[in-house]
């Protein structure tokens, strides 16, 4: 397997494991009663999903496990543009693949109802605090835009050594604290497409939001800190080989 290859399984499977512990925690764990972990804890283990990772395949693929994170990257000069696409795919294909393994441990339970939303990103009646399209929209370029600007900054070449996945894990919990009762929080298309190929109706009606909000916030983010940093400060590509 060459290079390039390791780094598309590398955002494969990270984007896996964001998908599967992330939704996992909300649709096996947050509910329970008396010991759910409730919104906190899916907030953390979102963070935790990504921390984890960052650490762990950081230096193979750079770790975005987000198409909007990608895209930020490449606006803001930080990832060539010729990888992209293949980025994009191999995210999107570990998404599905955790999404499906969700499926195949949760639907065990016989109480599991696909009623309850899979952990799907939706507005107006779909979201969680019945929070409407507008509303959803400002809330996703908002937040991603802001989740890319702490990443480009956390991973420039001046920042403190090695606490990058640490200030970038914390952002994500931080940005579902604010916004899961808007919009069950997506930031991330792959994220959002995972789960709503198994609830479909409303969930794929309503995909797009969660595919345009995330990529021009992602996009606003890398650009805005490039105008504010300009220093070249590296390729967020991992060093595969």
């Amino acid at each position: 397997m060459n290079g390039r290859s390791k780094q598309l399984a590398a955002e494969a499977i990270g984007t896996f494991w964001l998908t599967f512990g992330g939704c996992g925690s909300a649709v096996i764990a947050a509910g329970v009663p008396q010991v759910g972990i409730g919104m906190l804890g899916v907030a953390l283990a979102f963070g935790l999903t990504v921390l984890t990772m960052a650490y762990a395949i950081g230096h193979v693929s750079g770790c975005h496990l987000n198409p909007a994170v990608t895209v930020g990257l490449t606006v803001g000069g930080r990832f060539p543009r010729e990888l992209v696409l293949p980025y994009i795919v191999a995210q999107v294909v570990g998404a599905i693949v955790g999404a499906a393994l969700l499926y195949a441990i949760a639907s065990g339970a016989p109480d599991f109802n696909l009623a309850g939303g899979f952990a799907a990103n939706g507005y107006g009646d779909h979201s969680p605090g019945k929070y409407g399209l507008g509303a959803c929209l400002l809330s996703e370029v908002l937040l991603t835009m802001m989740f890319l600007f702490v990443i480009m900054g956390a991973t420039h070449g001046k920042a403190p050594a090695g606490f990058a996945p640490i200030a970038i894990g914390l952002a994500l919990t931080l940005i579902h604290l604010i916004s899961i009762r808007v919009t069950n929080t997506s930031v991330n298309p792959a994220r959002s497409t995972g789960p709503a190929l198994f609830v479909g109706g409303w969930a794929l009606a309503q995909l797009w939001l969660f595919w345009v909000a995330p990529l021009i916030g992602g996009a606003a983010g890398g650009f805005i800190y490039r105008w504010l940093s300009e220093e070249p400060a590296g390729e967020v590509t991992g060093k595969a080989r």
